[in-house]
């Protein structure tokens, strides 16, 4: 089937004049796709090509239906590899028949053209082909050798069935889950490597960079290309520290007595012993002379304009004592991949993770005030150092710089390739966390995830707050039912209540299941016999509650980790922390709540969906605790002192956005929103509410969409957790096309 094989069904006009030129009239352009009697189970694979005549972002997807409507569970999305461009070949897997296959090449209107769209079916033996080619595509020799040896090990013990399903799986992460569609082409459009007098000229502050780099059998070929890239600096002002820990290697020593001669700015000192990384590196802190130090290992590379960026951003805001760029990766041919465009600064997150990282800079005088690097965390070392950094800093002195300043070489035996190359290294890191921990008087244990990121489980406290789980609901009693019981039979928690509102239901089930839900002490029903409206209900069961901890709960959530109550209020109880989110999994175990991004298709939107449920997202922070500006109501819990602070619910909000614009409120009056993928639910999304598909439901949406817009301006366009190179229009974590611009962001 071929492009003749699209029509037109919704807010889409063919140009008269020009038969490959359409015009989306609306928001929700839409082509039926010819399918004939519908398509059977199985693999197809999809080619697509999609132009922006304006050159302007899409956001295509695909929506099947299986025979229940299209909805937003079944889309498929086709992110962008370029500039106004939807190109690709994707493999897709219908697991049940497709009735019909809709087409929305964009969410708002404009021209493009669609230069080619086919749909093939295709065996399963060609589908572990092309997946095979797909995943291992790009992957280092070592971890290209060792991601066959595991498939082979699946394909003999469990089959071709499950080889496919690991293969699908890997392949929509690469796919979806990281920025690296289309980067050759941003890199091409955005990365500016050069640099103007009129910039260095505008900087009142000159600081002097001193770049701290311990050596110790360097490969003499990535070591030059290192130390290159020093001397190649837009930036003028560094000193380059180098301590050599005792190296064996003459062809590493001989090229780093070289290098004073060189260059004047270069110095380099030989210890006479091997001390491991710590102890050499705080040789070549012993040197540096500079206002501020910035970490490089030996093998990788500077971006020409890092130190310049760094400087701007002092110049910027001088109160900056610690600053960290975004990243990304190059091969041995220097070809760049796989960018961390990482969010602003998370004191809940570089607990599980070391995102500071590269490039790291630091006030010299702070550095030396903690005492330097620490024998007995190689590895972690740049870990453990910024955790004692911060214990001295305040968010506002942290700061990001949201470029890719720093190339982390990919060589065998780096983590930039995997973080398993150094088990050690994540003990060290796990160390870190717990003694920063126990500094800072936190009842807690710190354990090493199969990602090899960490997990903080907290204390409760010694007295149990009770909490109060709020459950609007209308009719829908066997849906009811199943989220009730499932909070009452799965629970381990001891102390808590359950207040049912019931908003104007009718059906006898309905009132026979509010009779037997009451027999248990937990339970409450009340009545709230008015026109819907979220907040409004939430409001009113939060003035009869008794706890001192609110739950705001759908009736269409399903308890599936025991504890998850434990889990969410041991960051809710926390005096700095807000509202906190969890993990919510569709029934298929697929991701359908992982944290709200503000700002996506005009407002909020959520990332990872459709995700499968150990998805770990771009360097796996899917998998971590975090800070978001917003979760959903879905499953959130807050202390009312918080709850009531702001204010509660905006009723104004009836269905959309009211959860939305609390947590932006609760944020703005200083506290933190959390989300945590350790509290595991079903959400069976919305199915009291139904879709909003008609001309009034869609009028209640724009209206609660301008509301937002209105309220809130130009900070949904900056949502600390979410970095502004990628986009707010297409599949979130890809490319922005253009970037949007900002020189240094603080919490």
């Amino acid at each position: 089937m071929h492009t003749k094989s699209l029509e037109a069904m919704n807010e889409l006009v063919r140009s008269d004049t020009d038969p490959g030129l359409w015009e989306a009239m609306g928001d929700d352009p839409q082509f039926q796709v010819d399918i004939g009697t519908g398509l059977v189970p199985g693999w197809y694979l999809l080619d697509l090509e999609l132009h922006s005549e304006d050159e302007a972002s899409m956001e295509a997807a695909l929506y099947a239906n299986h025979g229940e409507g299209c909805t937003e569970h079944d889309a498929i999305r086709l992110p962008m590899v370029a500039k106004g461009v939807c190109a690709r070949r994707f493999l897709l897997r219908f697991d049940r028949a497709v009735a019909q296959l809709r087409l929305d090449p964009d969410i708002k209107p404009g021209r493009f053209r669609v230069k080619q769209f086919s749909l093939r079916e295709i065996g399963r033996a060609h589908a572990l082909v092309h997946m095979m080619a797909q995943v291992l595509s790009g992957l280092p020799r070592a971890e290209k050798q060792q991601q066959l040896q595991q498939f082979w090990q699946i394909l003999r013990r469990d089959g071709k069935g499950a080889l496919g399903l690991c293969l699908y799986r890997q392949m929509c992460a690469r796919r979806d889950g990281t920025p690296d569609q289309g980067y050759a082409q941003w890199l091409m459009q955005y990365d500016r490597r050069g640099a103007q007098a009129a910039e260095l000229a505008a900087l009142k502050f000159r600081p002097l960079f001193s770049i701290v780099m311990p050596t110790y059998n360097a490969d003499v070929t990535w070591l030059r290309a290192c130390v290159e890239s020093v001397r190649a600096q837009a930036y003028p002002d560094w000193e380059l520290c180098i301590a050599d820990d005792a190296s064996t290697s003459p062809a590493a020593l001989e090229y780093l007595k070289t290098l004073p001669a060189l260059d004047a700015r270069i110095k380099v000192v030989f210890r006479p012993s091997n001390g491991h990384i710590s102890v050499a590196s705080n040789t070549a802190l012993a040197l540096a002379r500079g206002e501020y130090i910035a970490l490089l290992d030996h093998d990788d590379e500077l971006h020409p304009r890092a130190l310049l960026e760094v400087a701007k951003a002092l110049n910027d805001k001088p109160e900056l004592k610690a600053l960290y760029s975004d990243e990304d990766k190059m091969d041995l041919q220097g070809l760049r991949s796989d960018p961390y465009f990482k969010p602003g600064w998370d004191r809940q997150l570089i607990l599980g993770q070391n995102f500071f990282s590269h490039l790291g800079v630091y006030q010299t005088e702070l550095v030396r005030q903690v005492g330097g690097f620490r024998k007995g965390f190689e590895g972690s070392q740049d870990h453990d150092l910024i955790l004692r950094c911060i214990e001295h800093l305040r968010d506002d002195e942290i700061g990001h710089i949201p470029k890719v300043l720093y190339h982390w070489r990919m060589v065998p035996g780096s983590t930039s390739v995997s973080l398993g190359e150094k088990s050690y290294a994540a003990q060290a890191g796990r160390r870190a966390v717990q003694e920063y921990l126990e500094r800072q008087r936190e009842n807690a244990r710190v354990s090493i995830l199969e990602s090899g990121y960490y997990r903080i489980q907290y204390a409760l406290p010694a007295s149990l707050p009770k909490i109060s789980l709020i459950v609007p609901t209308r009719d829908k009693a066997e849906l009811l039912r199943l989220s009730i019981r499932s909070i009452l039979d799965k629970t381990r928690y001891p102390d808590y209540e359950i207040i049912v509102v019931d908003n104007g239901s009718i059906e006898p089930e309905t009132r026979a299941l509010f009779a037997e839900l009451q027999q248990d002490a937990r339970v409450r029903v009340l009545s709230y016999p008015y026109p819907f409206n979220y907040s409004a209900i939430n409001n009113f069961a939060v003035r009869h509650a008794r706890g001192n901890v609110l739950g705001l709960v759908n009736n269409d959530i399903e308890v599936i980790s025991p504890d998850w109550l434990e889990e969410m209020l041991a960051y809710a109880c926390k005096p700095k922390i807000g509202a906190v989110g969890c993990m919510l999994l569709y029934p298929d175990e697929h991701i359908q709540h992982a944290g709200v991004l503000i700002g996506l298709h005009g407002v909020a939107g959520h990332p990872y969906s459709r995700m499968p449920r150990h998805f770990g997202g771009q360097m796996g922070r899917a998998l971590l605790v975090q800070r978001f500006s917003a979760v959903t109501a879905a499953c959130l819990l807050v202390r009312r002192e918080v709850y009531e602070r702001v204010g509660g619910l905006d009723e104004g909000l009836k269905v959309a956005f009211n959860d939305v614009d609390f947590c932006l409120r609760v944020q703005q009056a200083g506290y933190r929103n959390v989300w945590t993928p350790h509290a595991v639910m079903y959400h069976h999304e919305s199915a009291t509410r139904g879709a909003d598909d008609n001309p009034e439901k869609k009028a209640r949406m724009s209206s609660e969409i301008a509301f937002m817009q209105a309220r809130w301006g130009d900070a949904l366009l900056q949502d600390g957790s979410y970095n502004p190179n990628l986009t707010l229009v297409g599949e979130p974590f890809s490319l922005a096309f253009p970037p949007r611009g900002c020189a240094v962001r603080v919490r």
